[in-house]
């Protein structure tokens, strides 16, 4: 399911004023990759995504994880059969500590992998514990409870260990993200998180 993007709809005042500085404020392409690969959120038929029950519960979090945090601004999202890709806003510098900037978390696919950083002798931006990590762990540790009661599968693992994530730079860049995620769906089966181009010779997903 996207959350489809029209300018006189989606109201960005807050984040795209003139002062907005996305050095400072940080914006960020997010992937979340399900467990394995597993293509158990939703279904794409007619290039659209039909969610699962367990898609449904993904989709709710998210937005849940965007209303309970106020230094957190969610924008264009989708959820795919067996990944998210969302847009995520931090308002006002609140972030911090350790960690470079953009590029791959382990165990998901580098569709993005942002290497502009070192070739432009860029500094690491610094982001509060509480900021992008923070709403990435709680957002999975949220879908993972209700998924494991809903299938009576308690301890199971949902989501591949930490995420991938992009910095958005500019106008330019968040334009670009957005139309992506909106064509994401239709696009299915060119995507490089499909079950079937991460097959192994012998027809094994990779573990």
């Amino acid at each position: 399911m996207t959350m489809t993007y029209n300018p006189d709809v989606h109201h960005r005042q807050s984040i795209r004023l003139r002062s907005y500085d996305y050095r400072l404020s940080g914006a960020y392409f997010i992937t979340v990759c399900i467990f394995q690969r597993e293509p158990i959120l939703a279904e794409i038929v007619d290039g659209a995504a039909r969610l699962t029950p367990l898609g449904e519960v993904v989709r709710e979090e998210w937005l849940r994880s965007g209303q309970i945090r106020q230094e957190i601004e969610l924008d264009e999202y989708v959820v795919m059969p067996n990944h998210l890709h969302g847009i995520v806003f931090i308002r006002d510098n609140v972030g911090a500590h350790g960690m470079r900037p953009g590029g791959m978390h382990p165990d998901c696919t580098p569709d993005y992998a942002d290497s502009e950083n070192r070739a432009h002798g860029r500094a690491p931006l610094h982001r509060s514990p509480k900021s992008l990590g923070a709403l990435i762990a709680g957002f999975k540790s949220a879908c993972t409870k209700r998924t494991n009661e809903m299938r009576a599968t308690p301890g199971l693992p949902i989501w591949q260990r930490n995420y991938h994530e992009r910095i958005i730079r500019n106008d330019e860049e968040l334009h670009a993200l957005r139309d992506y995620i909106y064509n994401n769906p239709a696009r299915w089966e060119n995507d490089s998180e499909h079950p079937a181009r991460n097959m192994d010779a012998a027809g094994n997903a990779p573990h």
